[in-house]
This record gives structure tokens, C-alpha cells and sequence, in this order.
């Protein structure tokens, strides 16, 4: 993991635990093993790394989405494709997803509408995969599906109360059979 990677996951595990308002330049620096304007090598502000760990984190979800879709052509297993890739971004990242939901308002502009565009297009990959697999399915539905299930398997930072293997088990059984 680079030295930014490193960063970036320390702080966003202490934007989760105190929100990002509540974390200083000091105490990210600090965290990191460095001084706080020793961060600033890295990101130009404390901003530049709330948009990069959001915007990055919808890059990787929609490319390694349509990475899994590529590769799984048949509709049933491209969808238990993608609930297994989102159940397990969501078990390895709860504190990115604590961040989304709290933090949201404090991303720059561009950044958030980086972050919307990307997540469109992974709401429109899954809604595709769901309208092949349901005929007759409109696209509305379908992406009311598809954030439904978001819903669910994001909900890991608040309800993953069991080991992350039966947790894992419990999302994949429950998206999937809502979903199919």
C-alpha cells in the first residue's frame, strides 16, 4: 500500500469515528505518523482527501462492477457477480460508507458530481443485468432494485453484529433473493 493509500485509509477511519469536521489536519498527521503539514505533500487540503477516497471508491466499484459483468455474461450470474463484489466492498469498507452518508455535503462540488455520475453508472449496470434477468422489467424498477440492495448490503457498518464470513453469507443470501 503506498504512503497516500495509507493516508487515505487513516483517515477515512477517523472521519468515520468523529466525522470530518471533527478530525484536524494535526490529528490526520498525527495518526499517520507525521506532521499535519507534512500531509499537505501528499493532498494540496484536508478537502482534496475527502473528494479522492469518494471519487476513487466509486471508480473502483463501477470498474470492478463492470469487470465482473464482463466476464459473467449470463444475466443470474452476473448479478451474483456484483452481490458478491458489493457485499464484499461493503464488509472491507465500512468506514467509506459512513464517510458517504455523513460527509457528503462536505466534498467540493466537482468531486460530488464525480461521485453521482459513477454511481449512476453502477446503478445502471446492475439495473441492465435485473431488466435481462426479469422480462419486461422498466428501467425505473430496476434501478429501485438496484438501490434497495444497496441499501441493504450497505447497511454493514450499523448491522454487521455477526463474524464477517456469516454476515457475508446473511447479505449475499438476502440481496440475491430480494433481487432474483
Amino acid at each position: 500500500m503506498s504512503r497516500r493509500d495509507q493516508i487515505l485509509a487513516t483517515a477515512a477511519e477517523l472521519f468515520a469515528q468523529r466525522g470530518y469536521h471533527g478530525v484536524s489536519v494535526a490529528d490526520l498527521g498525527a495518526a499517520c505518523g507525521i506532521s499535519g503539514p507534512a500531509l499537505y505533500k501528499h493532498f494540496p487540503s484536508k478537502q482534496a482527501m475527502l473528494a479522492e477516497m469518494l471519487v476513487s471508491i466509486s471508480e473502483e466499484l463501477l470498474s470492478e462492477g463492470r469487470r465482473r459483468v464482463t466476464e459473467t455474461p449470463e444475466p443470474r450470474a452476473a448479478l451474483g457477480a456484483l452481490v458478491d463484489w458489493h457485499v464484499d466492498f461493503a464488509l472491507r469498507h465500512r468506514p467509506l460508507i459512513v464517510v458517504q452518508d455523513r460527509d457528503w455535503e462536505s466534498l467540493p462540488e466537482d468531486a460530488r458530481e464525480r461521485v453521482r455520475a459513477l454511481q449512476r453508472e453502477y446503478v445502471d449496470l446492475w439495473a441492465a443485468e435485473l431488466q435481462l434477468l426479469h422480462a419486461r422489467l422498466e428501467l425505473a424498477t430496476a434501478r429501485s432494485m438496484a438501490h434497495a440492495a444497496f441499501g441493504l448490503i450497505n447497511s454493514t457498518p450499523h448491522s454487521a453484529l455477526l463474524p464477517d464470513a456469516a454476515m457475508r453469507d446473511l447479505l449475499t443470501r438476502m440481496a440475491l433473493g430480494a433481487l432474483t
